[in-house]
C-alpha cells in the first residue's frame, strides 16, 4: 500500500487545542465532543446553525475570527436515508459541498493549525469491488438515490490534497460507514435503516400488526458502524493522522438486510412476517469496507459487537419514547 504523502508528524495535544466541532450537538457529534473530552480537550465550541449558517461564506470567516481555532472537526451534514436523498438531490449536493469547500478554505486561509473533514460511504461507485478500498473511491458513479449527498462529501478529498500540496495545510478527510447507536434519528421520515427498522417492528408489535412492510427484496447487504467507535476513530485521526489519503472507517461486518430484519425482529419481540415492498430501490447492493488503513496509520480497530451495539441502540430507543425533540413518538 501507498504512504506516498504520508507523514506520522508530532501527534496534536488536544489540551492545548482550541477545537470547533461543526454538527456538534448532532447524532455523531455529541459523541465526538464526549470523546474529545475523554482525551484531554478543555476548549470545545460546538456552533449552532442559527448563530452561523455554514453555506454562508462571510459566516464562516466569522465563526473562525471568533473563535480562533486550532482544530476544526467538519461533522455538520444535511443527512437523511433513500427517500430523503431522492427528494432533495439540489439541495443535499448545494448545502453540503458549501459547507465543506467553504470551511476547509477558510481554515486554511486563517492556518488553522488542524481540519478534520468527515464524507460519507455514499461516496463510493456503485458498483465497487468488495471490499470497498480507498483506491477506487473514483472508480465509477454513486448510487443514484444518495449521489449528490456523496459527491459533495467526496470533493473535500480533492481540495484537501491540493491544499496540502498547494499550502502545506494539514487536513484529513475520513469516510465513515453507515453509522447507527444512541441518540440516532427514529423520525421514519428521513431515519435510516436501523433506528427505522427498530422503530417499525417495535410498533407493528405493540399495535399487534401481523406483518412490517420494508423497502426493496431484502438482498441488499451493509456494514454498519456504532456511532462510539466512529467518535473515538476520528478523534485519533485528530490526534495521529497527517495525510490527504482518504481513510475509511467501519467495523468489517457485513449483513444482509433480510438477515438484519431477523435480527431486528427477534430483539424486538415481533412475531409476524415480513412483507418486502419490491416497487422501492434496495440502494446500493453490497457495502462493505477495507479498513486496514485506519489501523496502520492510526492504529483503530472497532471494539463493540454488531449484536452489543444493536441492543444498546434498542434500549435508548425504548427509554426515550414520547420524547419529541428526539424524534421518537
Amino acid at each position: 500500500m501507498s504512504h506516498a504523502g504520508w507523514q506520522q508528524g508530532p501527534q496534536l495535544d488536544l489540551a492545548g487545542a482550541r477545537t470547533v466541532v461543526t454538527g456538534g450537538s448532532g447524532f455523531l457529534g455529541r459523541f465526538v465532543v464526549e470523546q474529545l473530552r475523554k482525551s484531554g480537550a478543555r476548549e470545545i465550541f460546538v456552533p449552532r446553525s442559527s448563530e452561523y449558517n455554514l453555506i454562508d461564506g462571510e459566516q464562516v470567516r466569522r465563526l473562525i475570527r471568533d473563535q480562533r481555532p486550532d482544530l476544526i472537526v467538519h461533522l455538520a451534514a444535511r443527512v437523511g436515508g433513500i427517500g430523503a436523498n431522492r427528494e432533495n438531490p439540489g439541495s443535499f449536493f448545494y448545502q453540503n459541498a458549501m459547507m465543506g469547500i467553504q470551511l476547509l478554505h477558510e481554515a486554511s486561509e486563517a492556518r488553522v493549525a488542524k481540519f478534520v473533514g468527515v464524507g460519507t460511504v455514499c461516496a463510493y461507485p456503485k458498483f465497487a469491488p468488495i471490499p470497498f478500498r480507498e483506491e477506487s473511491l473514483w472508480d465509477g458513479y454513486p448510487e443514484e438515490t444518495n449521489a449528490p449527498y456523496g459527491i459533495a462529501k467526496k470533493v473535500l478529498t480533492v481540495q484537501s490534497a491540493g491544499y496540502r500540496e498547494q499550502f502545506g495545510f494539514n487536513s484529513v478527510v475520513l469516510y465513515p460507514v453507515n453509522l447507527y447507536g444512541p441518540g440516532d434519528n427514529f423520525d421514519l421520515q428521513s431515519s435510516h435503516v436501523i433506528p427505522a427498522m427498530l422503530r417499525k417492528f417495535e410498533e407493528a408489535k405493540l399495535a399487534r400488526q401481523p406483518t412490517v412492510t420494508l423497502w426493496g427484496d431484502g438482498s441488499p447487504t451493509r456494514e454498519f458502524f456504532y456511532v462510539e467507535d466512529c467518535a473515538r476513530a476520528i478523534v485519533l485521526a485528530a490526534q495521529r493522522y497527517d495525510s490527504s489519503e482518504p481513510v475509511n472507517l467501519g467495523s468489517s461486518e457485513e449483513i444482509a438486510m433480510r438477515d438484519l430484519a431477523a435480527k431486528i425482529g427477534l430483539l424486538t419481540g415481533f412475531e409476524g412476517r415480513v412483507v418486502w415492498d419490491t416497487t422501492k430501490p434496495n440502494g446500493q447492493p453490497r457495502r462493505k469496507l477495507d479498513v486496514t488503513r485506519a489501523q496502520e496509520r492510526f492504529g483503530f480497530s472497532a471494539t463493540t459487537s454488531f449484536d452489543q451495539g444493536l441492543a444498546k441502540t434498542y434500549e435508548w430507543m425504548k427509554q426515550n419514547r414520547g420524547k419529541p425533540e428526539l424524534d421518537v413518538t
